[in-house]
């Protein structure tokens, strides 16, 4: 798929609530996105890379 067609949104600034690095990175990146109180989802292109990484482990874990 191209990237051109992906949905993605990002942010300029993290959100103030944010705490941990972690969390502000992907907040800006369009991985996850908050619906509510302590409430995220994975953005589509989050979930890409979630399931590859899952992906890589598991591989390495058969080895």
């Amino acid at each position: 798929m191209r990237v051109s067609q992906f949905f993605i949104s990002t942010l300029k600034e993290a959100p103030a609530e944010a705490e941990l690095v972690s969390h502000r990175l992907m907040l800006r990146a369009g991985l996850i996105k908050r619906l509510g109180s302590g409430l995220y989802t994975w953005m589509p292109l989050g979930l890409r890379v979630s399931r590859k990484v899952e992906h890589i482990v598991r591989e390495e874990m058969d080895k």
